[in-house]
């Protein structure tokens, strides 16, 4: 290791207190290995005892055994002044004689897992019971090692304790002064999470609201990107410091170049989108808007349907499914060029198949869909904060709004363009039958050209109108649209409604033959 004028700290005394043991034992046992003295509280010090290592306990350093039932632990002058001793300042050094405390070189830490959940799914006896979980004497061993990185090595989670061992190792037990400090920097920010996570987690949200009073964000850099949405913009890929591993973080990457910016925006989309259907199901993603969907009895016939949709703008798109992808699929997918695939998994021959493609991304994603989060975004001063617009209530509650009622096949085609509209960019027309898209009209300024935009769209890829059903994000404002849809051959409509001007859009409905159906839930993307 480099050595600069702070120098390198020999481990020969180490603090351990941990939550989890497993790991705790196999730290305590590798660094007795290397001769290091071991110290430990409470449980962790039975832990590992029990497991045959040699390890003196704390209350034989403070003089206390464990007080009220286990609050007060390591709370103890000389515990910290075996920490936070500076070894260079003989007003230090003295006190450590007089009072014959050993100087304690390494502090290992694994807090008390205080739970991440809703605020609004909390009741009050769970939060008295969530507050026993509240770690003090590991968040203030923390906080006195990190402080004293100069003398003193910091691990602040379970996570760490193997990568130290490895160092230790390389180094013949010595660790220097830029592997401490910035284990001290990541010992703050761990703390500064944890005391976030506790405020959030005492807060019981009033009136309903679903959103906290503040929010905490400590993001670290996941991966540098090679520019933003445009060369000329740095960018990089922020996940929170204890990301679960689920969506784009905890997915897995085999083949390809590294995901760009707008890779990542898309993948989002691409992930969320298929899973919103039981059947195999396939997404096409350009610019996170859709440019075909579908479903089908296989995901190679799911892919086919959505492909069929748009073939000139599926150049260069990311494709998201929710089947392990076969090497059917593999072979219809690279017939055309793709930028990424995502999936629950790949089997091997689809994989090696798809890797031919050098250049081809190819995602898997955990397939759950989180029950409720947080949709953050940010403009200029601040943070724009609201819940994600999750699941489909209003299936519950439609309202069939015109003298005619739409068929079963036509509801069934109906729920599927609702499912999918959601997912397009405001102002969205989409023009669907049971199991794809047909014409796709997104992010228009006005609701009649994004009909027209979805018509055109529809005959430019040679598709049949006639019979289909259509979807909008939000109400019509006038008639105009509607009668696009009509002329076209559009024979069902599901809209939210809401519009001063619904009954003149459902008497419209009424004089062209069609059905309408009414969710009272609008989709807005913006």
């Amino acid at each position: 290791m480099t050595n600069n004028s702070l120098g390198t700290v020999r481990v020969r005394h180490a603090l351990i207190s941990a939550w989890r043991k497993e790991p705790a034992v196999e730290l305590a046992r590798r660094l007795a290995e290397m001769g290091v003295s071991i110290i430990a509280s409470g449980g962790t010090a039975s832990a590992i005892s029990e497991a045959g290592v040699a390890v003196e306990r704390l209350s034989e350093l403070t003089g206390f055994d464990d007080l009220l039932g286990g609050r007060v632990k390591t709370l103890h002058p000389a515990v910290y002044a075996a920490i936070l001793a500076r070894r260079d300042v003989e007003e230090d050094s003295d006190a450590l004689k007089k009072f014959e405390i050993e100087p304690i070189d390494l502090v290992a830490v694994d807090l008390y897992p205080f739970p991440e959940d809703s605020p609004s799914s909390r009741t009050q006896g769970e939060v008295r019971e969530a507050v026993e979980l509240i770690d003090i004497g590991g968040v203030s061993l923390l906080r006195a090692a990190a402080k004293n990185y100069r003398y003193v090595a910091v691990l602040s989670r379970a996570e760490q304790f193997a990568a130290l061992i490895a160092d230790l190792q390389q180094n013949d037990g010595n660790l220097d002064i830029d592997y401490r400090q910035k284990m001290a920097i990541e010992a703050f920010r761990w703390t500064s999470q944890y005391d976030a996570r506790i405020a959030g987690g005492l807060e019981i949200t009033a009136d309903g609201d679903a959103l906290p009073d503040a929010i905490n964000l400590t993001m670290v850099k996941r991966q540098k990107l090679r520019y933003g949405e445009n060369p000329h913009q740095p960018a990089g890929f922020y996940i929170p410091d204890n990301a679960s591993t689920t969506g784009i973080t905890g997915a897995k990457q085999f083949g390809g170049k590294q995901l760009s910016f707008n890779n990542l925006l898309d993948l989002d989309t691409a992930m969320r989108l298929p899973r919103e259907f039981d059947q195999p199901a396939a997404a096409i993603l350009k610019h996170t808007t859709p440019c075909g969907v579908g479903i089908g009895k296989t995901i190679e016939e799911a892919f086919l349907n959505a492909h069929s949709t748009d073939p000139q703008s599926a150049f260069g798109s990311i494709v998201g499914l929710n089947r392990i992808v076969d090497l059917e699929t593999a072979e219809a997918i690279r017939k055309g060029f793709v930028e990424v695939v995502c999936a629950p998994g790949f089997n091997e021959d689809a994989l090696k198949h798809l890797k031919k493609s050098k250049n081809l991304r190819n995602i898997q994603f955990d397939n759950e869909l989180p029950e409720s989060e947080l949709d953050i975004r940010s403009v200029w001063g601040g943070l724009l904060v609201q819940q994600r617009d999750i699941g489909f209530p209003e299936f519950d509650d439609l309202r069939i709004v015109t003298r005619l009622e739409p068929s079963p096949d036509q509801l069934t085609a109906l729920k599927f363009a609702w499912k999918v509209v959601r997912y397009m960019k405001s102002n969205a027309i989409l023009i669907a039958d049971d199991k794809q898209t047909i014409g796709i009209g997104a992010g228009q300024m006005s609701r009649v050209d994004a009909a027209h935009l979805a018509v055109w769209k529809a005959r430019q890829a040679g598709l049949d109108i006639g019979g289909c059903v259509a979807a909008s994000d939000a109400f019509f404002p006038f008639r105009d649209g509607l009668d696009v849809l009509a002329d076209a051959g559009v024979s069902a409509i599901i809209q939210p409604g809401g519009s001063i001007r619904d009954e003149e859009v459902v008497k419209a409905a009424d004089e062209r033959g069609i059905a309408m159906v009414l969710t009272g839930r609008r989709h807005f993307r913006h």
